[in-house]
């Protein structure tokens, strides 16, 4: 396990090199000098040369990515002042330390995948149990078709239907916002049950539909007809055996499907109006930003293969077959 886990993460931090280098090498492919970005509207000669200087933009590029990666590691000196490890270096539209504004953010972002991960998770595999032990029935048949009709559903489409009917209309729920966990549970709680409900339909369709079939296929398997064979109980077998054999394939998907949640997280946040990662993303790039742009993908990246190692090592503990060798 130790073996594998080292294999993944010097893997994950290749990738994080690629995707750095790459996003880095290609902003200054654009045909605009960086230091007038982050000179402002009101820019001169003499503060373009400061910002040159201030920023490395003088050196080689190649030079500077460098300078930029061991930063990352070890911290820089900056004009606005030092920028401690991990430092993804200065905004060029607020000259904060990009570190600091990714921290600001984390939180709603955090709180809403984790949120949304939460209920498709349970609604989904619940809802898909039920309708494989009722294989045939009305129950069956209403899950199935539901799955179908939801996962063809959007979150920009969904979200505004169901901010009319139930913020503007009914007025039976607030409108969605971010109150910290920390100052107000109840607050944090009812500001994301709309954000969240929105954004797991469309996963919670797919688990429905999938822990549906891999439990009909489980159930059809020999040993579970072994332990049937034995007189163990209808629901013993059924959780003992089939429930557990059945998300091997589950946990898969759900490493595939973090880096589409946290996607889904962006396009949320952008929906309702909420100011997570998704939407400082958004205006980084709008505003072309690197160090901002930078510093949001990188981090972005290690969590979503952060949480692939996990689920790779949960995988291997679920299924005993499996050798990580």
């Amino acid at each position: 396990m130790l073996q594998f886990i080292i294999r993944r993460t010097l893997g994950a931090g290749l990738i994080l090199f690629l995707i750095s280098a790459f996003t880095f090498f290609m902003f200054f492919a654009i045909p605009q000098d960086p230091a007038l970005l982050a000179c402002g509207k009101n820019c001169t000669p003499d503060a373009l040369e400061v910002i040159h200087k201030n920023l490395g933009l003088d050196d080689p590029v190649p030079v500077q990515f460098w300078n930029y990666m061991v930063g990352i590691f070890a911290g820089r000196d900056f004009a606005v002042g030092h920028c401690s490890a991990p430092c993804f270096g200065v905004s060029f539209d607020n000259q904060q330390m990009v570190w600091d504004t990714i921290l600001d953010r984390l939180p709603l972002t955090i709180s809403l995948s984790a949120g949304g991960l939460l209920v498709f998770l349970t609604v989904g595999l619940g809802a898909g149990m039920i309708a494989a032990a009722r294989r045939g029935t009305a129950v069956d048949k209403f899950f199935s078709g539901s799955s179908l009709v939801l996962s063809s559903l959007q979150i920009y489409f969904l979200g505004p239907v169901v901010m009319g009917i139930f913020v503007y209309s009914s007025g039976l729920l607030d409108k969605p916002q971010y109150v910290p966990f920390s100052e107000d549970i109840g607050g944090w709680f009812m500001g994301l049950l709309i954000p969240w409900c929105v954004m797991s339909v469309i996963f919670t369709a797919n688990y429905t539909r999938m822990s549906r079939s891999t439990m009909i296929e489980q159930l059809q398997e020999e040993h579970v007809r072994a332990a049937r064979a034995k007189g163990m109980s209808s629901k013993y077998v059924f959780f003992r055996y089939a429930w557990r054999g059945s998300l091997t394939p589950i946990v898969t998907i759900l490493g595939i499907d973090l880096g589409a949640l946290f996607g889904g997280a962006m396009v949320t946040e952008l929906t309702f109006g909420l100011a997570g990662l998704g939407r400082l993303a958004r205006d980084s790039v709008i505003d072309k930003d690197l160090p901002l742009t930078m510093g949001v993908m990188i981090f972005s990246a290690a969590l979503i293969l952060f949480f692939n190692i996990i689920v790779d090592a949960l995988y291997a503990l679920i299924d005993p077959r499996v050798r990580l060798s």
